[in-house]
């Protein structure tokens, strides 16, 4: 059975930086993509980031250049770093996967394989 557990969220002021980390585990092999989303307060949730097996990455608009998404093959661990983050970026923060290369891995994409999130606070 596939699991991805997320850590790494919290209280931040604004400007500042934060890392998320997720781990997958039950995975027969590493999932060809992983991905970030978040919901934020009265929203739907959003895509965020997304990295394949090559280290592709793919980023939302709106958080392109603030934040760095990447990836651990040897530990299928996948990382979001957050920098210079603003209230808009509070929200709970999912962790997906997809294992096989069924489509393009990019962040607007779903994925088969959704965690139970992990809450990021951005204070201003």
């Amino acid at each position: 059975q596939v699991h991805l557990e997320e850590s790494g969220g919290g209280s931040v002021q604004a400007g500042g930086s934060l890392r998320l980390s997720c781990t997958a585990s039950g995975y027969k092999y590493n999932p060809w993509c992983m991905a970030w989303f978040r919901q934020r307060p009265g929203g739907t949730r959003e895509g965020v980031a997304a990295i394949d097996q090559d280290q592709v990455a793919s980023y939302a608009p709106y958080v392109q250049g603030r934040f760095t998404v990447s990836r651990d093959n040897t530990k299928n661990i996948v990382y979001l770093e957050m920098n210079s983050v603003n209230p808009n970026d509070s929200a709970i923060y999912y962790c997906g996967a997809r294992a096989m290369a069924t489509v393009s891995c990019r962040y607007y994409f779903g994925m088969d394989d959704i965690g139970k999130g992990t809450q990021v606070t951005i204070s201003s």
